[in-house]
């Protein structure tokens, strides 16, 4: 990698217009990520890549002016402290609100740095020039702000945010919540069968990490295998097994791990709190995201976990 204060001022410029090349195919990544569900925000990007093209146009005039017509291939990742960007323009799907801060974060960093590289810089040349591409880059800053005005009226703002809320809902809430109303409740019978089988706080803690473990890795797969998420758009389904299995475990701990408390009984009453706690919580996150009244989710929340819990309870003493 060879060190910006290096590159002389053909080269700085070669970076320029390879910068707002890679800026307007970054926009353009963007924009067909966002097409099919955020049409207006597609629009935006799509002005915005039009507008990188016109910078570079007008960059690539002014450097043929000077040095010819040939162009060194300089790009961000050979130049020793330039911004290096991590591929988001890939992943699917785009999250809204990330790929807005990410753009906004390009230009602010792009402007910052080449303010930064003017102070440093000795050539009167080359100051001017990397003051002129930080005009640039806050000119590009001020555009997305406009464009967005102009494109993402309020009603199509809530519309997307809508939209937002409800893909979140489908790719974490909903396998995440899954996974913590089977880990909180299917974990109790057996849980609690074997503490009052046997009155040993270690052996019930065993029996306890053991379903918690098992039933985290089954719903993992589980959840993973039932959609692909092209077809329902619930998003990769890695990523929900993830959080199923995890959420999964972490409700069947919950209540497992104060039978690591050596005294039975204080541990069993800790245990009983902790259940407590968690089927509010579920009850709470299905009134929250899911539309569903809250004594009405807690009732049916409270009335399967009883139920189980009853269950382990005579098993246990059988």
């Amino acid at each position: 990698m060879k060190r910006f204060a290096d590159l002389t001022e053909q080269e700085i410029l070669a970076l320029a217009i390879t910068n707002e090349e890679e800026d307007s195919r970054i926009y353009r990544g963007f924009a067909e990520g966002l097409r099919e569900k955020f049409s207006a925000s597609a629009k935006v990007f799509d002005e915005m890549a039009e507008e990188e093209v016109r910078h570079r146009t007008m960059l690539f005039d002014l450097y043929r002016s000077k040095f010819g017509e040939y162009l060194p291939l300089i790009r961000r990742q050979d130049v020793k402290g330039f911004i290096q960007k991590k591929p988001l323009w890939l992943a699917r799907p785009l999250g809204l609100d990330e790929v807005r801060n990410y753009a906004e974060a390009m230009e602010f960093e792009a402007a910052r740095f080449y303010r930064t590289a003017a102070r440093a810089a000795r050539d009167a040349s080359i100051r001017q020039l990397l003051d002129e591409l930080a005009e640039i880059e806050d000119e590009h800053e001020n555009l997305a702000h406009s464009l967005g005005e102009q494109i993402l009226t309020t009603s199509a703002r809530a519309t997307e945010d809508e939209t937002s809320r409800r893909m979140f809902v489908l790719q974490y809430v909903q396998p995440g919540l899954a996974g913590l109303m089977d880990g909180s409740v299917s974990t109790l019978a057996p849980l609690f069968a074997a503490a009052f089988a046997t009155h040993s706080t270690w052996q019930t803690f065993l029996v306890g990490l053991a379903a918690s473990v098992g039933a985290g890795i089954s719903m993992a797969f589980a959840e993973a295998l039932s959609d692909d998420g092209s077809l329902t758009g619930r998003g990769a389904p890695v990523l929900r097994g993830a959080v199923c299995g995890a959420m999964t475990a972490i409700g069947g701990l919950g209540h497992t791990l104060p039978f690591l408390i050596p005294d039975f009984n204080v541990a069993l009453i800790v245990a009983g709190c902790v259940v407590a706690v968690e089927l509010g919580v579920i009850s709470y996150i299905r009134h929250r995201f899911m539309d569903t009244p809250l004594l009405a989710a807690a009732f049916q929340v409270v009335v399967g976990g009883v139920l189980v819990f009853i269950a382990g309870i005579i098993i246990g003493n059988s």
